[in-house]
């Protein structure tokens, strides 16, 4: 439990991060900003909500899913029902995207209205112990209310790139406090920037939260390693191709669904596979397992 706490904290941290930021281009705005900071922060609440709300089908339509049967994939239902069960929630609905691109997320704005989603490219690749490592990490995202965690950091990373985007366009703002004006326009740069960094780190600290919970859950962390390590090369052998409506879902996949390299790893939405493996692997050995699946 020692990561988990540390993850929460970490959280929280990057949102009082976030936070400041926002307050600091008001502060660097001066005179009227407060009305704009109002405006564009309940634009974003709305955003927020709507998209929350939405967030499964949202999800779903973008990854082509469909519903799937008991008959269809008795092993998925078989995993997912012992594992709600085990943890006294809902059974999920399930679905299965038709691409050969192998991962799996899980969506929904708490656990009564949430979905599971499979690529027939994971469910072709794993075996059924990796599988169920898998959907115990995703059904952990959903009881986390990582969904609404994730919306709320869009939606405070949205507002302050449109208040720094206005503030820019209309000559950055109120000057007559005696403020320096080239450390206002570096924050009106920088900030976007910083929020967007900032959402990234939250975004993968509850990547981290899944694998925990999610191993705790199955009580099988050598299972979402071993899934973890075949995910790892095979998502880089057949990535998702760069459509925006994916690049928007991406977040919520176990693992990042494009071809990495370079800069891109330095705006990953989840953390390096290595990291993640080792932590599932310290886990195993805690328990007195072994170190390999």
């Amino acid at each position: 439990m020692g990561h988990r706490h540390y993850n929460g904290l970490k959280t929280a941290a990057l949102f009082g991060f976030m936070w400041a930021v926002l307050l600091g281009l008001g502060w660097i705005l001066g005179g009227g900003t407060p009305k704009f900071l109002l405006f564009f922060t309940a634009l974003g609440l709305v955003m927020t909500f709507v998209s929350y709300w939405n967030s499964d089908k949202i999800a779903i339509r973008s990854m082509r899913a469909v519903p799937v049967s008991e008959a269809e994939q008795p092993a998925m239902y078989r995993i997912v029902r012992e594992l709600s069960t085990k943890a006294k929630q809902p059974m999920p609905r399930l679905y299965v995207s038709p691409t050969m691109a192998p991962n799996a997320f899980a969506t929904g704005r708490n656990p009564e209205h949430a979905a599971v989603c499979c690529t027939a490219g994971i469910l072709q690749m794993l075996d059924e112990r990796e599988l169920r490592g898998v959907l115990g990490h995703e059904l952990q995202h959903v009881y986390n209310r990582d969904i609404l965690t994730s919306s709320i950091a869009a939606a405070i990373a949205g507002v302050i790139t449109s208040l720094a985007q206005f503030a820019l366009f209309f000559g950055g703002g109120d000057r007559r406090d005696g403020g320096n004006p080239i450390a206002g326009l570096l924050l009106l740069l920088l900030a976007p920037l910083a929020a967007t960094m900032i959402q990234l780190g939250i975004s993968r600290t509850r990547e981290y939260d899944a694998d925990e919970d999610g191993a705790t859950l199955t009580g099988d962390p050598l299972a979402l390693a071993s899934a973890l390590r075949k995910l790892e090369a095979g998502t880089q052998a057949r990535p998702l191709p760069r459509d925006q409506k994916l690049e928007n879902v991406s977040h919520l996949m176990i693992a990042s669904p494009f071809k990495a390299g370079g800069a891109a790893r330095l705006f990953a939405t989840h953390p390096p596979m290595a990291d993640r493996i080792a932590r599932l692997e310290g886990m195993a050995q805690q328990q007195g397992g072994i170190t390999r699946y």
